[in-house]
């Protein structure tokens, strides 16, 4: 299969952009649009796979929390497309554009308990429990060192 890591620029890719995180991460616990966004995305790298016809099959973006400190949030890959490689790839590339644009010693991500085997193989420990979200998804905390 053909498929290019970008980060979104036209209005269209950000739209599509947008409705993956929303359709994965939020719609399927019955989460309005819009709560896929939030704060921080004007100060964030964003980067998402599409195939040759641009259609999305994963998102992802960085943030820097502090001097030292930049969080993944909002990755995910259409189920048809897990357990291919495609986002081992989206993160390698995440990475790499954290440590360039942050320059930061560490990466931190809030992970799902069916995630924590892909972000383990990935060289990220776990290092504390977060947050519940919607009172009935169960996060880790994990940490990659830089």
């Amino acid at each position: 299969m053909n498929w290019a890591i970008i980060h979104p620029q036209t209005q269209q890719q950000w739209s599509n952009y947008y409705h993956l995180r929303w359709q994965l991460l939020r719609m399927p616990w019955k989460q309005p649009k819009g709560s896929e966004q939030d704060l921080l995305e004007s100060n964030s790298i964003h980067v998402m796979v599409v195939d040759s016809q641009q259609s999305v099959l994963a998102v992802a973006r960085g943030h820097q929390n502090s001097k030292k400190q930049a969080q993944i949030r909002y990755m995910a890959v259409l189920g048809a497309y897990q357990n291919q490689g495609i986002g081992q790839q989206l993160l390698q590339y995440l990475e790499q554009q954290i440590q360039q644009c942050f320059q930061v010693k560490a990466i931190v991500l809030n992970a799902r308990e069916s995630a924590i085997g892909f972000y383990l193989k990935q060289g990220y420990q776990i290092i504390g429990t977060a947050s519940t979200l919607y009172g009935c998804i169960p996060h880790v905390k994990m940490q990659k060192r830089l």
